[in-house]
């Protein structure tokens, strides 16, 4: 075992842990959009942790509030907090919120398919590359009218919700519908090299974005959710935890000395990216938790990585270098230009979970 160590203590770690729920509850959120699943899931763990229940309250309202009228249902309902929804409705035994998780699975699993994974966008959120650089003329064709299309993001919605309510209702079809998912975005946008790719387009051939490293982060969290939720004798069981681990030690080849990744993960000079560590730090150590990677590799770059990510938070708690919503674009240098300092669910909410998951095991 490496002799890496966390340098920060328990007690720091709470302290800031502190700051960073109080920021997450004054999110201006929305029902529903890209981020509330780490942002909710992270106000929880929050609570959990710090043994608040002004947490788990603030969750529990904003999805009675949902649930009490979640229809008519539209295309960014995919990105509801899911799996935060399902354990709060456990935890207050609340059908209601059921009820409306079910209706919600429903519309999810009524959208029509590409490369058998539900279509999040009938027009991608293509947009014009960040740093300015033109577009070859096919590029230039499909972002005047974009097809369809899906984000890597994704895996972290579809899939643990449908496993999760699958396993919260006792209903294997859910179960299956979510593992069913998580392996077409594996076999649709993992490279041989175990990193993701960014989104596919609906009818266009290939993939784009490779190497975002935010994009890792939802992916990974994506994967070992499924894998949490699903008994280890399923028939996917074995292809999403072969897949996962190749992305934890791609992942772990990639990452920098201080334990942070670049924005692209191969690119130096896409800069600086502080929910990554944030990200790989929950997701290493719940990998450790299940018992998938070798620990003697695993736990020092876990241990890096929450040093990186507790490095990059200031002061008040507020994650720096988080990057903008990034939206989509067939070029690599968007992502490498993409505007950061953004306090955002997706950056306060992975920092909150890498302080949560890392907190029993360093």
């Amino acid at each position: 075992m490496s002799d890496v160590k966390v340098a920060t203590s328990k007690e720091q770690r709470l302290e800031l842990l502190e700051k960073v729920g109080k920021s997450l509850l004054k999110m201006p959120y929305k029902s529903w959009n890209f981020g509330d699943s780490t942002g909710f899931e992270g106000i929880l763990v929050t609570g959990k942790l710090l043994k608040d229940p002004k947490y788990f309250a603030f969750a529990e309202g904003w999805f009675k509030a949902w649930a009490s009228r979640p229809t008519p249902f539209q295309r960014l309902d995919c990105t509801a907090p899911g799996v935060a929804m399902i354990e709060v409705a456990q935890e207050i035994k609340s059908k209601e919120i059921f009820d409306s998780l079910v209706l919600l699975a429903g519309y999810l699993s009524s959208r029509t398919k590409d490369r058998d994974i539900f279509d999040t966008w009938e027009s991608l959120c293509l947009i014009p590359p960040y740093g300015g650089e033109e577009l070859p003329k096919f590029e230039a064709e499909l972002l005047a009218n974009p097809p369809g299309g899906t984000c890597v993001d994704c895996l972290h919605f579809d899939p643990p919700f449908f496993t999760g309510l699958g396993k919260a209702l006792n209903n294997p079809a859910y179960t299956d519908i979510g593992v069913q998912q998580a392996i077409a975005y594996i076999d649709a946008l993992q490279l041989e090299s175990g990193i993701f790719d960014h989104f596919f387009l609906n009818g266009v051939p290939g993939t784009w974005g490779q190497g975002w490293g935010r994009g890792q982060g939802w992916a990974l969290l994506g994967m070992l959710d499924v894998l949490h939720q699903i008994p280890k004798n399923h028939s996917g069981y074995n292809k999403i935890k072969e897949a996962t681990e190749k992305l934890i030690y791609a992942m772990i080849k990639l990452q920098r000395e201080d334990g942070r990744w670049w924005c692209v993960v191969d690119s130096e000079r896409s800069g600086e990216e502080g929910s990554t560590a944030g990200f790989m730090a929950a997701g290493f150590a719940r990998a450790i938790k299940l018992g998938i990677v070798d620990q003697n590799i695993v736990k020092p770059a876990m241990i890096k990585a929450l040093n990186g990510v507790i490095a990059d938070a200031d002061k008040d708690g507020e994650l720096q270098n988080v990057t903008a919503a990034v939206m989509a674009s067939t070029r690599k240098s968007h992502y490498e230009f993409t505007p950061r300092g953004f306090s955002v669910p997706w950056g306060q909410g992975p920092l909150a979970l890498a302080i949560y998951d890392t907190y029993e095991l360093v």
